[in-house]
């Protein structure tokens, strides 16, 4: 026991290397503020072009766009676009290129969950707002998305703790988040401490979401 302790429980390297940690968290949640809002916003469009676009062509292309961010993984993505962008004559930065990659992932996902919100509002609440004088993009605005957004909220709530998580890849191309700076701390200690307290601050920050997430689920069952 003295020695699971020492290795993985070590409060001495514990509170020597949180100063750091914190750095490393600070910049995870300032890369989940910068991703988030922008997969969301972007998924929403996506979703909504999926119900709306009436050309095949225009169809076939969302759905190559859609298929192929969701079927390649997150981390070959990122690695593409930050070690191929200079091939292209583009120096991105670290934290532009990683919130690229995570966008174009991210927006896949959400969009098909919008899609699938934006599908399950009734055709006649949309055939009754479109009888008051609505426009179809008034009816989008006001009335589905709305709607939808309830419908689905579980299903974004969940897809935005996985984008949290996702940040972890973040260290693939050396930006300093949370787990880069923990490892970095192990490497130093030459004990693996820093790792645990990582995880102890990602269960610290995700855990409430978790909860909330769980009585969204109850409750939306509970209505259907």
């Amino acid at each position: 026991m003295n020695e699971i302790l020492q290795n993985f429980f070590n409060l001495s390297i514990y509170a020597s290397v949180a100063p750091y940690l914190l750095q490393g968290l600070g910049r995870t949640l300032m890369l989940s503020a910068m991703v988030i809002p922008v997969g969301l916003a972007s998924g929403l469009l996506i979703g909504v072009l999926s119900i709306t676009l009436k050309r095949r062509w225009a169809r076939l292309l969302l759905a190559i766009y859609i298929d192929f961010f969701r079927a390649l993984p997150p981390l070959v993505l990122l690695i593409f676009i930050y070690f191929g962008a200079p091939f292209l004559g583009l120096d991105l930065p670290k934290l532009l290129a990683v919130a690229v990659g995570f966008m174009l992932n991210n927006s896949s996902y959400y969009g098909e969950v919008f899609r699938a919100g934006l599908e399950s509002v009734p055709r006649g609440q949309i055939e009754a707002a479109r009888s008051t004088g609505l426009s179809a993009w008034q009816t989008m605005w006001h009335v589905q998305i709305p709607q939808a957004t309830r419908n689905v909220m579980p299903d974004l709530i969940s897809n935005t703790l996985e984008v949290v998580k996702l940040t972890t890849l973040a260290s693939a191309v050396a930006l300093p988040e949370l787990l880069r700076v923990a490892r970095d701390a192990q490497s130093l200690v030459y004990n693996p401490s820093p790792i645990v307290l990582a995880a102890l601050f990602y269960l610290a920050l995700l855990w409430p979401v978790v909860r909330l997430l769980s009585r969204l689920e109850h409750r939306h069952l509970a209505k259907h």
